[in-house]
């Protein structure tokens, strides 16, 4: 017998019901005030089948974030490697990469909140050193092609790994930092590719396909990955 779906209900001013399935927020239920709850059931009911697929598919996703508790041992990823934390009790608070090891220093190694503080600011100065140099290691090998990106931004997103403004300005996540370095060069190359084509059609992928031959395969790989 298979375990009941679970589903979160929000009432607004609207006609119909209708839901969505995301990785990060389940399955969503959005119905008009008043609404029974046994009619809301009966929905869900008829979109089962379509629910458990998605469900399906969503639990083959990689989470770089999701129930991280901070605790000894916990698995981590940088640059595509998996590396584990070790919490270290010390005075001098720090958190370094100590042979393959994130080793995370501080007086009171129970103090979860402090510790996922120390480890979001690792991960977030380590990404912005290193997306930056990629990101003018990538923009001079491409010197012809004309990029004239207004600024770079690296910083955490929540559900996409890159943006180009109308204004030229290249944000990029700063969770790319813990792929391998094939996809974060890929959304650069990606971004830098919407400074000429602000949109996607026909000539941004021509321009993407010529820089990334192989991008169709990559974009399918780097949606295994999700930040929640």
């Amino acid at each position: 017998m298979q375990d009941e779906i679970r589903y979160r209900v929000v009432f607004s001013r609207r006609r119909t019901i209708s839901l969505i399935v995301s990785p990060d927020k389940g399955v969503v239920v959005r119905a008009p005030f008043m609404t029974s709850a046994a009619s809301i059931h009966n929905f869900v009911r008829e979109k089962e089948d379509w629910i458990r697929k998605h469900l399906q598919k969503f639990s083959g996703l990689t989470r770089l974030n999701s129930g991280k508790l901070c605790e000894d041992g916990e698995l981590y990823f940088l640059k595509g490697k998996e590396i584990r934390l070790k919490l270290v009790e010390s005075k001098q608070m720090y958190v370094r990469i100590h042979e393959d090891v994130l080793e995370a220093a501080l007086s009171n190694t129970a103090d979860r909140p402090l510790i996922r503080r120390m480890i979001d600011r690792f991960f977030l100065l380590h990404a912005r050193e290193y997306l930056q140099l990629r990101f003018a290691e990538l923009t001079g090998k491409y010197r012809e092609m004309g990029f004239n990106p207004s600024g770079l931004v690296v910083k955490p997103l929540r559900s996409r790994w890159g943006s180009c403004s109308s204004h030229g300005k290249i944000t990029l996540s700063s969770e790319l930092v813990k792929l391998d370095p094939v996809y974060a060069d890929y959304v650069i190359i990606h971004e830098l590719c919407h400074l000429k084509h602000h949109n996607h059609g026909k000539e941004f992928y021509l321009l993407l396909g010529k820089l990334v031959p192989d991008y169709k395969a990559i974009r399918k790989e780097i949606r295994q990955y999700i930040t929640k």
